[in-house]
C-alpha cells in the first residue's frame, strides 16, 4: 500500500484588499476546515502558540476578522541554530451570508486550533393567515 504525505506550508497572509496593514513579524494566513450541518457552520482554524487570550474575532457588517498573536518565546542568551517553523501571527477575513444568525456566534480556543461556531438563521415557517370580512 503506498503512503502519502501531503505538505503542509504556512502562507504569508495578504489580508483583505481594502486594508493595508505594517507587521513588526510575520503574519500568517491560517489554514482553516469548514463543517456545514443542518443548524450551524463550524469553523476550525490552525493556529499554533495562539490561545483564548491572544485571539480577536470581530464581526463587522457581513466580515468576519481572526486576528491571532503569537509570543515569541525566543530563549535569551542562546542563538537559534536551525528552525523548520516560523514564528508569526496569524489573520484571516471571511464574508458571512445572511443565513448566520450573528448574535450567537461563539467561539473557543484549544491547542492551538481555533474553533468558531456560526449558527445559522431559524427557518419561518410557513403559516395560514385568516381573512376576516370588513365591516
Amino acid at each position: 500500500m503506498a503512503e502519502t504525505t501531503k505538505e503542509i506550508e504556512k502562507k504569508e497572509s495578504t489580508g483583505a484588499d481594502h486594508i493595508e496593514r505594517t507587521w513588526a513579524n510575520s503574519v500568517y494566513t491560517p489554514q482553516v476546515d469548514i463543517i456545514e450541518r443542518k443548524n450551524d457552520i463550524i469553523l476550525y482554524a490552525d493556529m499554533p502558540g495562539v490561545d483564548e487570550n491572544s485571539v480577536d474575532i470581530n464581526l463587522e457588517k457581513n466580515v468576519l476578522s481572526i486576528f491571532g498573536k503569537v509570543e515569541n518565546d525566543t530563549i535569551k542568551d542562546h542563538r537559534k541554530a536551525y528552525a523548520e517553523y516560523g514564528i508569526g501571527n496569524y489573520e484571516r477575513v471571511f464574508t458571512l451570508s445572511d443565513e448566520i444568525d450573528r448574535d450567537r456566534i461563539q467561539a473557543s480556543a484549544k491547542n492551538g486550533v481555533l474553533k468558531v461556531v456560526l449558527p445559522k438563521v431559524e427557518v419561518q415557517k410557513s403559516r395560514k393567515i385568516a381573512v376576516k370580512a370588513d365591516t
